[in-house]
């Protein structure tokens, strides 16, 4: 038990190390750009890595096709798109940052708590 007090002080010893990276990795998201497209590009929508819509060109051609109903479905398809690859760019700068990090005694940590790592929790 106390092992995992003495784990627990060294993960509040990185908190400020995490804090620094959770930062670094909300400017660099922000930075990052993704489109989705829909009606063979006919729409596209930007969005950031922070999955913030940014913009959204349409064809002209669809405009003047006056079909509202599919112009809609469109932009929320390309819209959906968009925002999956941000999530997608998300979850990557997660792993970076979350790889790039040497925390003792994680592992047993959430070993403990049922959550992975190399040991199985006690009782089982």
């Amino acid at each position: 038990m106390f092992k995992g007090l003495g784990n627990l002080a060294s993960l509040m010893k990185n908190v400020q190390e995490i804090q620094g990276r959770m930062s670094e990795m909300k400017e660099k998201l922000a930075k990052v750009r993704v489109e989705g497209t829909a009606g063979g590009g006919m729409v596209t929508v930007e969005a950031t890595g922070q999955k913030q819509i940014v913009s959204c060109k349409i064809e002209q051609s669809l405009i003047d096709d006056g079909d509202r109903e599919m112009l809609e479905d469109l932009v929320v398809a390309a819209a959906n798109q968009a925002l999956k690859k941000a999530e997608e760019s998300a979850e990557q700068e997660m792993a970076g940052l979350a790889g790039g990090m040497n925390i003792p005694g994680m592992g047993d940590m959430m070993s403990q708590l049922g959550l992975g790592g190399s040991n199985p929790p006690a009782g089982s």
